[in-house]
């Protein structure tokens, strides 16, 4: 097993995303990443959701743009999507957004984008305006291995990581491809399909996170179906790094007033962060 880099000193260069699990790694905790997409139900919520995640325990935080087609996302995230656009969110509307709470908003943040809206966007000039925004990393799901290394170099060059996803379908090979083209850290999809709550973590991402850590010298987090203080449970006992719930939080939001939408999600959170806190 190599060495996992979280354990070289700090003054070395590390990134921001870095930064956060070096010091997770320090003080033995399980880093807690709440997903929830920009602009549902409006942008300006979003702004007070971001905030109290902040305060109730996350470590880092992925903000999804919307997007029309989001082929890697399950019902509950497709929809939240379509409550984005309809709200008038684009991407330049997230990064102002990101903009606006510089100094207020302290933890990583990591764009989830497809990866068309960039590119109509244009990748070079996304990836500076996020930059400046403190953005601290960028997920493209349908962004082919083939194709990240010459994406890696731009957004690196704008002091970011992009963070590409192992799914347990992915061959050994190609896992250790990914594993070392990946920065801050690896994702880990803990299930064949799509996004979505599930009743139970099933025992093979345990092998796959071992499988991992085999090739990898990136922090692990595990992230897909993940809803509940157990799942959080099983995934610190399997040894990962890290935790990415989504669609359990973003689920909050669509069933909540406007009025409590930010108690909701905020109260989620703190159960959340007491689960990746309990010790065996």
């Amino acid at each position: 097993m190599k060495d996992n880099k979280m354990q070289i000193t700090k003054n070395e260069s590390l990134s921001k995303v870095d930064e956060k699990f070096f010091d997770l790694k320090n003080n033995k905790k399980l880093a807690l990443m709440p997903f929830i997409m920009a602009g549902d139900p409006n942008i300006e919520i979003t702004s007070e959701i971001l905030l109290r995640l902040q305060e109730n325990g996350a470590d880092l935080i992925e903000l999804g743009i919307p997007y029309s087609d989001p082929l890697a996302d399950g019902p509950i995230i497709q929809v939240s999507a379509s409550r984005a656009l309809k709200s008038g969110t684009s991407p330049r509307k997230v990064i102002k957004l990101l903009e606006s709470l510089k100094g207020k908003l302290n933890i990583p943040i990591i764009l989830f984008s497809y990866l068309n809206p960039l590119l109509c966007f244009g990748f070079e000039k996304f990836c500076e305006m996020a930059s400046n925004a403190g953005v601290s990393g960028l997920i493209v799901p349908d962004l082919p291995l083939e194709e990240a290394y010459k994406f890696s170099k731009v957004v690196s060059n704008h002091s970011m990581d992009l963070i590409l996803l192992v799914a347990p379908t992915t061959p050994f090979e190609r896992m250790k491809q990914i594993s070392n083209h990946t920065k801050g850290f690896t994702y880990l999809v803990s299930v064949t399909g799509v996004t979505g709550e599930r009743n139970k973590m099933e025992n093979r991402v345990e092998n796959l996170i071992a499988k991992l850590k085999d090739v990898n010298s990136n922090p692990i987090a595990v992230g897909f179906g993940i809803s509940t203080p157990e799942h959080v449970n099983k995934v610190r006992e399997w040894g990962a790094d890290g935790v990415i719930i989504g669609s359990a939080f973003v689920k909050r939001i669509s069933s909540s007033s406007e009025k409590d939408v930010v108690d909701h999600v905020g109260e989620f959170c703190k159960e959340m962060r007491l689960a990746a806190d309990q010790k065996k």
